[in-house]
């Protein structure tokens, strides 16, 4: 009976840190982050990106549409060609 006790408090503590860190290490593989759909949450995940630049970009989608082609991202009031290059690979309009 301990030995089960053990091996259920294993499991649950590296399901507990799979849960934690998974989406951590998926947005660092370069997952690509669609500004068109994407939630302040998402934008967020984005270099350079914090809540009130991802508020603008959602802001900036409900005030003029969709965006065209990745780089109109620096249209939005902020955002930069800094974070631009940060990014360039991570963000898509599909």
């Amino acid at each position: 009976m301990r030995k089960y006790r053990r091996q259920i408090l294993a499991l649950t503590l590296m399901a507990a840190l799979l849960m934690t860190f998974a989406p951590l290490s998926w947005a660092e593989d370069g997952g690509k982050v669609n500004i068109n759909k994407a939630t302040v949450e998402e934008l967020m995940q984005l270099d350079r990106i914090g809540p009130s630049y991802a508020e603008r970009i959602v802001q900036y989608r409900k005030d003029h549409g969709p965006f065209e082609k990745p780089e109109d991202i620096t249209q939005v009031r902020g955002v930069g060609l800094k974070t631009w290059e940060a990014n360039k690979d991570r963000i898509t309009v599909d």
